[in-house]
């Protein structure tokens, strides 16, 4: 009987220890991508503050410490590139803020070596921090400024407007395109209250 049993162990062993180790690699690695990944995101929010309050240079540098420490990530697995999304997008979101404040002509997906599913979530984003600067220009009394955002808004809410895809294609798309949608009709009532 003892012969047995100590061969039905052996036919029943999955071999699940040899497993663990490359679990807690893995765990390892996506550990170190979320710490690298931190400071990245408060450079993107101090940078949006910063534009908001027309620190513009400084604003830059910001960025530009961004660019460096991203380049500088130790490569990781692509599984793992899911993490970064959110860096992404606040990147998409800031550049598209400091092209708006520049007067310039808004980066493309490419020009910003994003995968294009993030950078629309990035543009939704972006449709808010545009309604915040039209909010500041009417404060100070800057009319042509409130409506060149403005009209930032409803130019770029017209091209988010006609991208319907699934959730299961574009994750978090359709909410934040919704999100984009409120700040334009909010922003629509405010600059017409700012009329009167």
């Amino acid at each position: 009987m003892a012969n047995k049993k100590g061969s039905n162990d052996q036919s029943s062993d999955l071999g699940l220890a040899s497993i663990i180790p490359l679990l807690e690699k893995r765990e390892k690695a996506r550990d170190e991508v979320i710490t690298a990944s931190r400071p990245l995101v408060r450079h993107c929010a101090l940078a949006i503050k910063m534009l908001h309050s027309g620190e513009i240079e400084e604003a830059k540098k910001e960025l530009g410490a961004l660019e460096r420490e991203m380049k500088a990530l130790p490569k990781s697995d692509s599984s793992f590139e899911y993490l970064f999304e959110p860096i992404w997008q606040e990147v998409v979101e800031a550049k598209l803020l400091l092209a708006a404040v520049e007067r310039k002509a808004l980066p493309k997906a490419d020009e910003l070596h994003v995968p294009p599913a993030t950078y629309l979530l990035g543009v939704c984003d972006a449709v808010g921090e545009f309604r915040r600067a039209m909010l500041e220009a009417l404060r100070v009394g800057k009319k042509a400024d409130a409506h060149y955002y403005f009209d930032l808004m409803n130019s770029v809410y017209d091209q988010l407007s006609v991208i319907r895809f699934s959730g299961s294609l574009l994750p978090n798309f359709k909410p934040k395109q919704d999100m984009a949608r409120h700040s334009l009709e909010q922003a629509r009532s405010e600059i017409l209250r700012a009329k009167d």
